[in-house]
C-alpha cells in the first residue's frame, strides 16, 4: 500500500470545525479555500469532513465510475426531503432509479427533441414579443426573463402545460417556492449537529410549505393531464404510461410527482443560468457578440429559424460551452469513493468518503487552458479544439455531471439554448443598462447573475408589430423597413417640438453623458428636439437617417468606452457604403497625456462615419482636459460651429428657436431631512499621511464589500460628495433655511431627482459639481441676471479675452462669481441648471 500524505485543510474550532470559512458566499469562499490550499483540501464541517479537488487531473480521477460513485452525503441529501427518489437524488440500488431511468431516457432522444422546436419556438417569440414592446429604455432583468423562458419551455415540450410566465408580472410562485427549498437546502446542510433543532422552527415551517407548493403544482400539472388525455409522446406521457422493459412495472404516482419536481427545477435552472451568463459574456466581449451575430445573420439571414439551422451554429456552440466552463450553473459535483484509494498517488481517500469536484477552479485549470484560462474566448471550444481538449485532458469540461448520473436533459437544454440565442440575436442589438456592471452572483444550488439588467433595441429598423410577423415567418417588406430606420432608435426620452435630432454618448465616468445631456437641453432654443439620448451602442446597427446625429464620445487607454464597444466592433467590420443615409457630427474628449491614444475612439467614429458614405455636418469638436475646461469647449463648440451649421444644413429660421428650457423648482422646508444616495458603500480601515510638506498624499487602506472585488490594473471609482462647508456658502448665498426641500421639474433630460421633494442639502453635496469652472455662457447669464452696469461690464469682460487668464487655470466657479457680484440676481432654478453633474473620480 502506498505510503499516503495528509490532506491540507485550513485550521478550525472546536465543535464548529470549519464553519467559520463560510463569509460571503459558498462558491467564493470554495474558490479562495482551493487558490489557498492548493488542488486539495480538506474541511471540517461538524461531524463531515468533506475533501475538495481542484485541478483536472485529480477531478478526471474521482470522475472514474470504478472509483467513485455518486454521493447524496451532501446537500442532496436535503434536496432529497422534498423529491425523494426523483432522478436527482434516487441512490443508485434504489428500484426507482433504474426503473425510471430506462423508462425516460427515451424521452430525450434525438427525434423526441427534434420534434420539440416548434413549442420551444412558440415560447421563444414570447420572449422575443416582450422585449420588442418593452422598448429601447426598458431595463430588462435577464435572469428573471431567461427563468420564465426556460420554465415555459420545459413545461410545454414536456409536459403539455402552459404557466404563461410573460403574460403574469410575477414570477410562477413554484419559482420562489424552488428558490428557497435549494438555498434552505444549503443551510440545512451546514448546520452545527449540535445545534438544538428548536433553533430552526421558523426554518423549518417554511422549507416543508415550499416543498408542499411544489408538489401541489406537480399534482396540478398531472391533473390537467389526466382531465385532457392526448397521445402526445412526451415526458410525461412517458411517466404516465411508460412500461419499465426490464421489470414490466410502471412509475408509481407519488414517484411521478417526485420525477416532475425534479425535472421542473433541474430543467429550467441551469438552462436559465446558462442563457443570461452567456449575455454577460457577449456584452462584455465584444468581438466574441459580433460573431455570434454574423453568424446569425449568415445561417438563418432574416427569415424564420428552423430546427436545420441549429446544426450549422460552431461558433454559438462554441460561445455555450466556453460559458458553461467559466460559468457553469452547477459549481460542483459530489462523489464517494467506493473503496480505499488514492489521489494524486498519495492522498487516502477512505470507503464511503466524500470528495467534491469544484468545478468552479477545475473548469480554469491553466495546464488545461493556458494562462488566459480565466479569460472567456470561445473559439478554444469550436468543434475541433474541444475534441482535442477532451482527447488530451479527460473529463477537463463537466457542466453536465458525471458518467450515468450525468444530465439526461442535455440534448433538450442545447437545442433550447441554440434557438433563444438564434432568435435574440437575430432581432436584437443588446446593451449593459449599467456598462460598469461587475458580475454579482446569486447562489442557490446553482448559480445565476444578479442585479444583471439589459436593453434590448429592434435591429433594422423594425417595429414591434413587424417583429411579430416575422418571427410567424411572414417577414417584413424592405420598404417598410426603410421608412421606419430612424423611428425605431428612438424613444422621445426628451421629446418637444422642433427639428427632431439623435445624441449619442459613448462614457464611463459620465463627462460624455453629462455633455450630451446638455446638448439635449439646448436643443429647443435652436429649433431641434432631442429625440433620442442614449449611449453608442444603442445606435449599433441602427443609425438615424432622417435627422441629424451628434456623437460625444471618448477613448479609454486607447479603447472605446463600455458602452460604445459594441458600435464600435459593428462600425469597423463595415465594407461598402452603409452609412450613405446618415448625417453626423462628432465630439471628442480626451487627455492629451495618453500622447499615443488621444482622441482615437472619436477621430476613429469621425473617419470611418465619412468612409463609409456618411455626411459630416460640421468638423469635429475637441476638448483637451489637461489644458481646458470639457464642459466650456463644448459649449464653445454648440454655440460656434454645431447649432450655426445644423440651422444652415436645416433651414432653421430664428422664429423656430425658442427660449431654452429650463427647471422649475419649488422650495418648501419641513422639520426632518434624510440623505439619499444610491451607492456602494466601502469602508475606510486605515489612512495615514505620507508627506511632510506641500500637497498631502496619502496612504488609505479601504475594505470592499462582499460583492466586489478589485485586481491590479483595475480602476477604482469614487462617487465623491462636495466639501459641508462649499454646500454652506450655495445656502447662505441663496438664503435657503438647513431643512429647504427642492422639488425640480424639467421638461428636458435632466440627472437631478424630478417630481419629488429632495433635501436642497442632499442635491448640492451630492448631485452636482459645486467647483466646476464657470463657462463663458454662465458668466454672460449672471450678467443678465443683474441691472447694475458696473456688475454687467465686469462679468463680460471675464467672458472676453481674460477668461483664460482669470477663470480658467483659477478654476473659478458660478459660486465664487456669485460671491463675488452680490448685484446678481439668479434664480437658483437657473443656477441649478448651469451645474454639471457630479462625477466619478478614478
Amino acid at each position: 500500500m502506498a505510503e499516503s500524505v495528509p490532506i491540507p485543510e485550513p485550521p478550525g474550532y472546536p465543535l464548529i470545525g470549519n464553519l467559520g470559512e463560510f463569509t460571503s458566499n459558498p462558491l467564493s469562499d470554495l474558490n479562495r479555500l482551493a487558490d489557498t490550499y492548493g488542488p486539495i483540501f480538506r474541511l471540517r464541517l461538524g461531524a463531515k469532513a468533506p475533501i475538495f479537488v481542484s485541478s483536472n487531473s485529480l477531478i478526471n480521477e474521482v470522475c472514474d465510475e470504478k472509483r467513485f460513485k455518486k454521493t447524496l452525503k451532501s446537500v442532496l441529501s436535503q434536496v432529497r426531503e422534498g423529491v425523494h427518489d426523483g432522478l436527482f437524488t434516487a441512490f443508485e440500488d434504489e428500484p426507482n432509479w433504474g426503473k425510471a431511468h430506462r423508462i425516460l431516457v427515451p424521452a430525450f432522444g434525438p427525434l423526441s427533441i427534434r420534434g420539440m422546436f416548434p413549442e420551444m419556438h412558440d415560447i421563444a417569440t414570447q420572449l422575443c414579443m416582450k422585449f420588442a414592446r418593452h422598448g429601447p429604455r426598458t431595463p430588462i432583468d435577464a435572469s428573471d426573463n431567461f427563468t420564465r423562458l426556460a420554465l415555459d419551455t420545459l413545461a410545454l415540450c414536456a409536459m403539455d402545460f402552459r404557466f404563461n410566465s410573460y403574460y403574469k408580472e410575477e414570477l410562477h410562485p413554484f419559482i420562489e417556492a424552488m428558490g428557497d427549498f435549494l438555498t434552505e437546502s444549503g443551510n440545512r446542510n451546514r448546520r452545527p449537529p449540535f445545534a438544538p433543532n428548536f433553533l430552526y422552527r421558523a426554518a423549518n415551517e417554511k422549507f416543508y410549505g415550499d416543498i408542499a407548493l411544489m408538489k401541489s403544482v406537480a399534482d396540478e400539472v398531472v391533473a390537467a393531464r389526466k382531465a385532457s388525455p392526448s397521445d402526445r409522446k412526451d415526458l410525461l406521457a412517458a411517466m404516465l404510461n411508460g412500461v419499465d422493459p426490464q421489470t414490466g412495472e410502471k412509475l408509481s404516482d407519488e414517484n411521478i410527482t417526485n420525477q416532475l419536481i425534479t425535472f421542473l427545477i433541474a430543467g429550467h435552472e441551469t438552462t436559465s443560468g446558462t442563457l443570461s451568463f452567456a449575455m454577460y459574456q457577449l456584452l462584455k466581449n465584444p468581438d466574441a457578440y459580433s460573431k455570434v451575430q454574423k453568424e446569425v445573420d449568415e445561417v438563418v439571414g432574416r427569415g424564420p429559424v428552423l430546427v436545420e439551422h441549429l446544426t450549422k451554429l460552431p461558433y454559438i456552440s462554441a460561445v455555450l460551452r466556453e460559458t458553461l466552463r467559466l460559468n457553469s450553473p452547477i459549481t460542483a459535483f459530489g462523489l464517494e469513493a467506493i473503496d480505499d484509494t488514492f489521489l494524486g498517488g498519495k492522498y487516502l481517500v477512505k470507503k464511503g468518503e466524500v470528495v467534491t469536484a469544484l468545478l468552479s477552479r477545475g473548469h480554469v485549470d491553466p495546464v488545461v487552458y493556458g494562462n488566459d484560462a480565466d479569460k472567456f474566448i470561445p473559439e478554444r471550444m469550436l468543434d475541433d479544439e474541444f475534441a482535442r481538449l477532451n482527447k488530451e485532458y479527460p473529463n477537463c469540461w463537466k457542466p453536465f455531471g458525471n458518467g450515468k448520473r450525468a444530465c439526461i436533459g442535455r440534448p433538450f437544454a442545447w437545442q433550447e439554448s441554440l434557438l433563444a440565442m438564434v432568435v435574440l440575436f437575430q432581432n436584437f442589438n443588446f446593451t449593459m443598462t449599467d456598462p460598469n456592471y461587475a458580475l454579482e452572483i446569486k447562489q442557490t444550488l446553482t448559480i445565476k447573475p444578479d442585479h444583471f439588467y439589459i436593453n434590448a433595441t429592434l435591429r433594422h429598423g423594425m417595429t414591434p408589430t413587424e417583429l411579430e410577423h416575422v418571427l410567424a415567418g411572414n417577414g417584413a417588406t424592405s420598404s417598410s423597413t426603410h421608412n421606419i430606420k430612424a423611428a425605431a432608435n428612438s424613444d422621445t426620452k426628451a421629446g418637444g417640438s422642433g427639428k427632431p435630432m439623435a445624441i449619442f454618448y459613448g462614457s464611463n465616468s459620465g463627462t460624455c453623458e453629462a455633455l450630451a445631456n446638455r446638448l439635449a437641453s439646448d436643443a429647443p432654443s435652436h429649433g431641434f428636439s432631442a429625440t433620442t439620448v442614449g449611449p453608442l451602442d444603442q445606435a449599433k446597427q441602427n443609425l438615424p437617417e432622417d435627422r441629424p446625429v451628434v456623437i460625444v464620445t471618448a477613448s479609454y487607454e486607447g479603447q472605446p468606452p463600455s458602452n460604445a464597444a459594441h458600435f464600435i466592433k459593428w462600425m469597423e467590420d463595415l465594407n461598402g457604403n452603409e452609412m450613405e443615409k446618415v448625417s453626423y457630427a462628432v465630439f471628442a474628449c480626451g487627455h492629451h497625456d495618453w500622447v499615443e491614444t488621444f482622441h482615437r475612439i472619436p477621430k476613429l467614429v469621425d473617419s470611418t462615419l465619412e468612409k463609409r458614405g456618411g455626411t459630416r455636418l460640421v468638423p469635429m469638436g475637441s476638448a483637451d482636459a489637461a489644458t481646458s475646461d470639457m464642459f466650456s469647449d463644448f459649449e464653445a463648440w454648440e454655440d460656434t460651429v454645431l447649432w450655426p451649421g445644423l440651422k444652415e444644413k436645416y433651414k432653421i429660421s430664428d422664429e423656430e428657436s425658442g427660449g431654452q428650457k429650463g427647471l422649475l423648482v419649488e422650495v418648501s422646508t419641513p422639520r426632518k431631512t434624510s440623505l439619499r444616495q444610491d451607492v456602494e458603500e466601502a469602508l475606510v480601515v486605515a489612512e495615514k499621511t505620507l508627506t511632510k510638506s506641500g500637497p498631502a498624499k496619502k496612504h488609505i487602506e479601504i475594505q470592499l464589500p462582499s460583492a466586489m472585488t478589485y485586481k491590479a490594473g483595475d480602476y477604482l471609482a469614487i462617487l465623491p460628495l462636495n466639501p459641508k462647508s462649499t454646500v454652506a456658502r450655495v445656502f447662505r448665498r441663496f438664503s435657503l433655511a438647513w431643512d429647504s426641500f427642492l422639488k425640480i421639474q424639467s421638461e428636458g433630460p435632466t440627472t437631478l431627482p424630478t417630481n419629488v421633494a429632495i433635501s436642497a442639502f442632499d442635491v448640492f453635496s451630492a448631485y452636482v459639481e459645486l467647483s466646476q469652472p464657470a463657462t463663458k455662457r454662465n458668466i454672460l447669464a449672471l450678467a443678465e441676471a443683474t441691472e447694475d452696469k458696473a456688475t454687467i461690464q465686469e462679468l463680460e469682460r471675464l467672458a472676453g479675452d481674460t477668461y483664460q487668464a482669470e477663470i480658467s487655470p483659477k478654476r473659478v466657479s458660478v459660486l465664487d462669481l456669485l460671491e463675488k457680484f452680490p448685484a446678481v440676481a439668479l434664480p437658483i432654478s437657473s443656477y441649478l441648471a448651469m451645474l454639471p453633474p457630479m462625477r466619478v473620480r478614478q
